[in-house]
């Protein structure tokens, strides 16, 4: 079966929204998806202890997200190759020499909600350390703090920058590393007494990137370690750059000396994305699946899905596979299904001054042109005041911009929806027929 790592990405996501953080990046994150033949999926775990842990806490969550992500039951195939190198192995190249493709600063959607955050991630990749802009006279960002909340392009941007600088800067020595996995081995290193083999692994570095790292707060002997480390890589002109779901002002029970530290450099927001942002958020993750969406299926999940960016991209994926697999065409009712299973949560759709007007129309066979224009026929003018009325009634949209939508001053708006209210207690046919309006509203998908 072709694309399954568009399988396996949403099958992520899915078990991602159903465990625990630690547990996700523990035991299922690591799992790398080899192949994908008629119903069954092959798995590649990093050893046997890992492989047999999984299968036996987590083989059902792994199956149900299958058959939810493929619409049909998928049988799991499961190995550890022998040629793996040792976790410890493992763990320490993938730190050293991070390099994803995926993160990079040309396929990260820049809205309002990002800008600043983004201009002064390109910048700390273009001179890391600030070598350039000391040179220069010029203020340097270090660290760098990222803060916002989940979902949002934090990890995105913390390793495109790593990302960019492993191009540009080819013997620079780059770190990018997970907080708790620096508290999980620092604790590690304590119960052996080797701290300095730990020490001199983040200290003899060009740019160490620590993710989440609000995760440290409360571990006191952590938090020194990590003062001291910081520290030692500023003080000799290293870059710093953290991500945080919150800002330093915010991060309860750390040392003071370290949030000192933090609010010595830069400190930069990601916001929830605006509308048109998650527009193109959905665009590019399509174009990257080669996958064509009609523009109201887009704006139907941009108007869904508002905090997310995970979970923009989660559908999108999902809806390709849908549509891959199950031979259809995206639409807004295979959109819903997707919102649907990617959140288990069926929100309420948002009705908009565009759905009521179309339903209008619809039902009255005037068209959508006639009732924004300045005709006034009894069938148009009649048609108007219905969406007028409709609007008021089904939404908290005001007058003034419902007026402002129909180029109309919000008296007339407010006279012609008391004007049609009168007269629909007086005439119960027409009543029926705009409740009939409003119900379809309501029951569209």
């Amino acid at each position: 079966m072709e694309n399954f790592i568009e399988i396996w990405s949403s099958v992520l996501e899915y078990c991602k929204d159903r465990t625990t953080d630690t547990a996700y990046r523990l035991w299922i994150s690591p799992i790398e998806m080899t192949d994908f033949t008629g119903s069954t999926a092959h798995l590649s775990f990093t050893s046997e202890f890992k492989k047999n842990t999984v299968l036996s806490q987590y083989n059902d969550l792994l199956l149900e997200a299958f058959e939810n992500v493929c619409g049909f039951p998928v049988k799991l195939f499961c190995y550890a190759p022998d040629s793996f190198s040792s976790e410890e192995e493992k763990n320490q190249n993938s730190l050293i020499d991070f390099k994803n493709d995926i993160f990079t600063f040309d396929n990260f959607i820049v809205g309002n909600s990002n800008k600043f955050a983004y201009t002064a991630a390109r910048a700390i990749a273009a001179d890391p350390g600030g070598q350039i802009n000391r040179e220069h006279g010029i203020a340097n960002y270090n660290p760098l703090f990222i803060y916002g909340n989940s979902g949002l392009g934090k990890t995105h941007l913390l390793k495109a920058i790593c990302n960019e600088i492993k191009n540009n800067y080819p013997h620079m020595k780059v770190v990018y590393v997970y907080s708790e996995d620096f508290l999980n081995e620092f604790m590690g290193v304590l119960s052996t007494k080797n701290t300095e083999e730990f020490r001199q692994k983040y200290r003899n570095v060009d740019v160490l990137l620590v993710d989440d790292i609000q995760y440290i707060a409360g571990k006191e002997a952590t938090e020194w370690e990590f003062f001291h480390t910081f520290n030692a890589l500023v003080d000799n002109g290293k870059q710093v750059v953290l991500t945080s779901d919150r800002p330093p002002k915010d991060i309860k029970s750390i040392i003071d000396r370290l949030r000192n530290r933090f609010e010595s450099g830069l400190i930069v927001d990601i916001q929830i994305p605006e509308y048109e942002t998650r527009c193109a958020i959905i665009k590019r993750k399509a174009e990257l699946l080669n996958f064509n969406i009609p523009e109201n299926v887009i704006n139907f999940i941009a108007e869904r899905i508002k905090s997310n960016i995970r979970q923009l991209e989660g559908i999108t994926k999902k809806l390709h596979a849908m549509c891959t697999y199950g031979e259809d065409v995206p639409n807004i009712a295979l959109a819903q299904q997707a919102i649907k299973d990617v959140l288990n949560d069926v929100q309420p759709v948002p009705i908009t001054i565009n759905r009521v007007v179309d339903e209008v129309c619809r039902t009255t066979g005037v068209s959508n042109e006639d009732i924004y224009s300045k005709k006034h026929t009894a069938e148009v003018s009649d048609a108007r005041k219905m969406c007028f009325y409709i609007i008021r009634e089904v939404t908290n949209i005001s007058y003034e911009e419902i007026g402002k939508e129909f180029n109309r001053n919000h008296s007339t708006v407010m006279y012609n929806v008391n004007k049609l209210g009168e007269i629909l207690k007086q005439n119960s046919a027409l009543n029926a027929r705009v409740m009939d309006i409003i119900n379809n509203i309501k029951d569209l998908p």
